[in-house]
């Protein structure tokens, strides 16, 4: 009886161990189809965007300088104010130029005067001729004083213009409308004027429009010549340094005419309006280009989109609920969603969620959902890329 027990035991054993794996092959055998979400690609019209880093610019940039030299008598405006051309900004001590006019129009009189005498002159001389009792010689004398007398006179008058000028250059006025900086000298100081090394009194800025300022790459710029709806004329969103979306609208308006061979970039410039005066010149920006015209795009959200290598692939459900494997082309993002250029069509049921409840040639039981897209705010997604990059934004 002792040598029996353990073979009792381990028939015991056996027998709990080969129902147990009947009972778990029965269980695996048993197993339900893996649910996964499906959707078809979202179809929308949208519109490829570069984002470029650049720099705002004034259009017009005017350093203020006297046109004569003298003593500064008066200041006509607050520093920093806002100018219109043609205002009165300052006055230089006039006095000595009403002087210097009074003395050009003297020496005006009196050149008219011998010019009348020397005309005097002359008749008299033409009438004393016919009766022989003057020479030839003496009569081309009187008509050679006319003429010099003629030319005193036209010389008296550019001077007395000349002196006019320069009394009215006392008045130094804003020669465009923008904005004025502070002024650089203060009444009681001698500046001088009438040339490019004048004093700079103050300088004056125009900001609306104002222009922003950034670099492309040879290739963007290649894209857009190729491209209608690209480059010169384009549409352009501007944001701020705190801003979150591009709420500022502007237009491409000038291309440099070479390429950088250092950097290998061209010098682009759109024009911004800025009827508030916010943007001023030397803030930075990011601009968001379009770089294409609209067109009819697919995109799924990029969660769904796999890498294996170099490849792009997406799970597609087909008609008998069968995961394969689908290569695509994608495009660049839009806000939370990838545009697809190649490798779907528009009625494809595509594995959004539970990829990895989804094998290439396994049945899955679909559940079909829908694409949405992440809150926009203006029509513009409120991502703010770190470095310029080529995005897909709806066309409203």
């Amino acid at each position: 009886m002792a040598r029996q027990f353990p073979i009792s035991v381990g028939l015991l054993f056996l027998s709990a161990f080969a129902l147990a794996a009947c009972g778990g092959g029965e269980q695996q055998g048993g197993m339900p189809t893996p649910q996964v979400q499906v959707s078809t690609p979202l179809v929308e019209r949208v519109a490829d965007w570069d984002e470029f880093t650049g720099r705002f610019e004034s259009p017009e940039h005017v350093d203020v300088r006297a046109r004569v030299s003298g003593y500064l008598e008066a200041v006509h405006f607050e520093d920093g104010a806002e100018v219109e051309a043609g205002q009165l900004l300052f006055t230089i001590d006039p006095r000595p130029f009403e002087a210097e006019r009074a003395a050009a129009a003297g020496r005006l009189t009196q050149a008219r005067a011998e010019l009348a005498q020397a005309r005097t002159d002359l008749q008299r001389a033409e009438r004393l001729i016919e009766s022989r009792t003057i020479s030839d010689e003496a009569v081309e004398q009187r008509r050679t004083a006319v003429s010099t007398a003629e030319a005193a006179v036209a010389s008296a008058r550019a001077e007395v213009e000349t002196q006019q000028l320069n009394l009215e250059f006392t008045e130094v006025t804003a020669p465009i409308s923008g904005h004025a900086s502070e002024r650089q000298v203060d009444p009681g100081n001698l500046v001088s004027g009438g040339n490019s090394s004048g004093d700079v009194l103050t300088t004056i800025v125009s900001s609306d429009p104002i222009f922003f300022e950034f670099d492309a790459s040879e290739a963007v710029y290649l894209r857009y010549r190729r491209q209608d709806g690209a480059g010169e004329g384009a549409p352009v969103e501007v944001r701020l340094q705190d801003e979150v979306n591009f709420e500022r609208a502007g237009e491409i308006v000038f291309a440099d005419n070479a390429i950088n061979p250092n950097t290998g970039t061209i010098r682009m410039r759109a024009r911004v309006d800025n009827p508030d005066g916010l943007i001023r010149p030397g803030m930075l920006g990011t601009a968001r280009v379009r770089g294409s015209v609209p067109y009819d795009a697919m995109l799924l959200p990029q969660t769904a989109i796999l890498s294996d290598g170099a490849r792009r692939i997406v799970y597609i459900v087909n008609d008998e609920n069968v995961v394969e494997a689908r290569t695509i082309v994608q495009g660049p993002l839009s806000g939370n969603l990838r545009v697809v250029r190649d490798g779907l069509s528009a009625e494809d049921r595509v594995v959004v969620n539970g990829l990895l409840r989804a094998r290439p040639g396994a049945p899955v039981e679909p559940q079909p959902v829908e694409i949405s897209r992440a809150g926009r705010a203006n029509g513009a997604s409120a991502l703010i890329e770190s470095q310029p990059a080529t995005s897909a934004q709806p066309v409203d």
